[in-house]
């Protein structure tokens, strides 16, 4: 019998609230009626990320979350705290330079632990970085070319949480020039690169991928429109 998966995840590009409202509501809804609902808030680093939390807190606390923690991965880790917010409800990737992000997940030994996470049932949500953390690889962070994230770690092993079959290009903007750019990039890559416009979003619910948006796909060279709900 095929094991089932019960991997939950929730992918955004970016974008301003209203745009990403049916995200929101669509990750709420994935933790069911409860009444409590706790969110963990990880951030691409230290730096400013209270400032980011803060304003994390009030998005979801207008869709029905109750309680909330935050838990950066660029310093010390906490294992009784760590404790705590496995528990969540739904854990929370910020976005930010996306090597620096992997670097340290993967040094603090969180990577491994919101993979198992994620495999037992536990909803991960990403937002831009924290999305592309959920592919199989960061290689996205590097294009466009014009547009890369700057390698200041010098990270030299690309693989993250492997959770789809996919990767994934936030802030998409329908251009000639980033059309030509990823479609390059589809030549070299096995996997099916999709691009999302700000406010837009991909959700993985099991077996189940529903796309919020205009969403494109580049595959062996080619460009597909997916969705435009």
């Amino acid at each position: 019998m095929r094991k089932k998966n019960k991997v939950k995840l929730v992918l955004y590009s970016g974008g301003q609230e209203r745009s990403n409202h049916r995200i929101h509501k669509a990750l709420v809804e994935l933790m069911g009626d409860k009444k409590r609902k706790t969110m963990t808030y990880i951030p691409f680093c230290s730096e400013g990320a209270k400032v980011y939390f803060g304003r994390f807190k009030r998005r979801y606390k207008a869709f029905g979350v109750t309680d909330f923690h935050l838990f950066p991965v660029d310093g010390p880790i906490d294992q009784d705290f760590l404790k705590t917010i496995l528990k969540s409800d739904a854990i929370y990737l910020a976005g930010g330079n996306t090597f620096y992000f992997l670097h340290h997940l993967k040094k603090s030994g969180m990577l491994k632990i919101l993979r198992e996470y994620a495999i037992n049932g536990g909803i991960l949500v990403g937002l831009s970085a924290g999305a592309i953390m959920m592919t199989p690889n960061i290689e996205m962070a590097a294009f466009p070319p014009f547009d890369p994230d700057e390698n200041e770690v010098h990270l030299k092993k690309l693989k993250a949480l492997d959770l789809v079959g996919f990767e994934f290009f936030p802030h998409y903007v329908n251009s000639k020039r980033n059309q030509e750019a990823m479609m390059m990039y589809s030549l070299i890559s096995p996997n099916p690169v999709f691009g999302c416009k700000d406010g837009t979003g991909i959700i993985v619910d099991g077996d189940r991928t529903m796309l919020l948006g205009s969403v494109y796909m580049f595959f062996q060279g080619k460009r597909l429109r997916l969705s435009h709900v």
